[in-house]
């Protein structure tokens, strides 16, 4: 007879640790798995260099002068003096300083041994002819919805610019962002390459409005927040942004300010730097209506018919007014003296400025309406630089002549005695940081 088995758990031999092997395998060939997936995801292969010179005719030329002048391409590609399209820019993000690089025709420091292949590549999708990944301040985000005669046109235009020899300096960012692969998983999330579909219910001119504001404009990455990934949140588009210490104001709300933007100020302001119920263009935004102010009227009014259909629906707020004690306060009697010195030959309601140039009063700034004194604060410290343009405003820079309390005054003086306006309660702080921002 056989003997039972014994009951006891002690007696029975050990179970095999089969499930934790299996498990460690499962993990290994996910590990592997995700390892490809990411290499496959950042690696981009080299196209090879253009041998021939290519060639133009003047038609397509002229049109990429357009293309090139709606993307903003020398604003951010020319550095402060330098030659066009010659690189050197230094553009500030939340993540450090990225150097706009040469786009020049010159074959070893710019774009001339890039094919039409590898420019369209560059544009659609953000990668460099040898490979590497182009950061988003470059915003083919944007470029890659333009149609390919428009890619085809500003290849041809840059192409045929003058080759300059010059190397962009180093990039200084945040740790890992110096590792251009990472940027692959970034355009995974937010990267749509491609032309988009016309939108329902605008007309052919505010389609084509659409066109070049969600295309070679890229108005939205400027005129918008960034979120912690420096993109766009959702439902924040237009909402406003700040750009190397400006403000950039929101283009969603444009029918809602005290004075409402109507389309015929938009293409003033767009073309001529300035609009007389508003004010004049400073900052980064000077050097873009600079740009646009060469390109046909139609698209100025395109663009402006657009915008005026993303306006969020709402009432006018009625802006506070200053009270008597905002006007009898220090910080504004100080600010009358200053003004009275400083400000009043060009500003006051008699200034030659007014009844000879047509300029519009100093009451009607969109940056002494606004909320923040960013924007009014930073005109006093940079100015408006002459460039020779003789359409647009010239302010002479405070920044060394007046101090941080001393803007701050200035600022108390015209937001509550010209605009009537309380007095903004963070003028000095950033006037202290617009100062130090000017500091070599």
């Amino acid at each position: 007879m056989t003997a039972p088995p014994s009951l006891d758990p002690a007696a029975a031999p050990p179970r095999p640790a089969l499930w934790r092997r299996s498990w460690w395998r499962v993990l290994l060939v996910l590990a592997l798995l995700g390892a490809a997936f990411a290499l496959t995801l950042m690696w981009e292969r080299s196209l090879p260099e253009q041998t021939e010179p290519p060639r133009f005719d003047a038609a397509q030329i002229r049109a990429g002068a357009r293309v090139v002048a709606l993307g903003d391409c020398m604003v951010c590609h020319t550095a402060d003096g330098g030659r066009p399209f010659a690189g050197g820019r230094a553009l500030q993000t939340p993540f450090g300083t990225i150097v706009a690089t040469n786009i020049t025709p010159d074959r070893e420091t710019g774009i001339g041994a890039w094919s039409r292949e590898a420019f369209t590549r560059a544009l659609r999708h953000g990668i460099s002819r040898d490979g590497h990944q182009l950061y988003p301040a470059f915003p083919y985000t944007y470029y890659t919805r333009m149609p390919q005669a428009d890619i085809d046109a500003a290849y041809a235009y840059l192409m045929t610019r003058a080759p300059v020899r010059q190397v962009a300096p180093a990039n200084q960012l945040m740790f890992p962002l110096g590792f251009r692969p990472l940027v692959a998983f970034w355009n995974l999330l937010y990267l749509r390459p491609g032309e988009p579909a016309p939108v329902a219910g605008l007309d052919a001119q505010q389609q084509r409005g659409l066109a070049l504001v969600e295309g070679p404009g890229h108005c939205a990455a400027c005129h918008s927040p960034l979120g912690p990934l420096g993109a766009i949140p959702s439902g924040r588009r237009f909402d406003g942004g700040v750009v190397d210490g400006w403000e950039a104001p929101a283009l969603n709300r444009l029918s809602l300010a005290r004075t409402p933007w109507t389309r015929e100020q938009l293409v003033q302001y767009l073309s001529t730097g300035w609009a007389s119920e508003h004010g004049a263009a400073a900052g980064p935004m000077r050097p873009v209506t600079r740009e646009l102010a060469t390109v046909p009227r139609t698209d100025l009014e395109a663009i402006a018919a657009y915008l005026l259909t993303l306006q969020k629906p709402g009432l006018v707020a009625a802006a506070p007014a200053a009270a008597a004690s905002d006007v009898a306060d220090l910080a504004v009697r100080r600010g009358q003296k200053l003004f009275a010195g400083v400000c009043v030959q060009c500003h006051g309601v008699n200034a030659p400025m007014h009844e000879v140039g047509g300029r519009p009063l100093l009451a009607s700034s969109s940056a002494l309406q606004a909320d923040s004194p960013r924007n009014f604060v930073q005109m006093l410290a940079q100015g408006l630089p002459w460039d020779g343009h003789a359409a647009q405003p010239y302010m002479p820079a405070y920044a060394g002549m007046l101090d941080a309390e001393q803007i701050a005054d200035l600022a108390a003086y015209v937001r509550v005695s010209v605009a009537g306006r309380p007095a903004w309660p963070d003028a000095r702080k950033t006037a202290q940081e617009a100062l130090q921002d000017q500091q070599p």
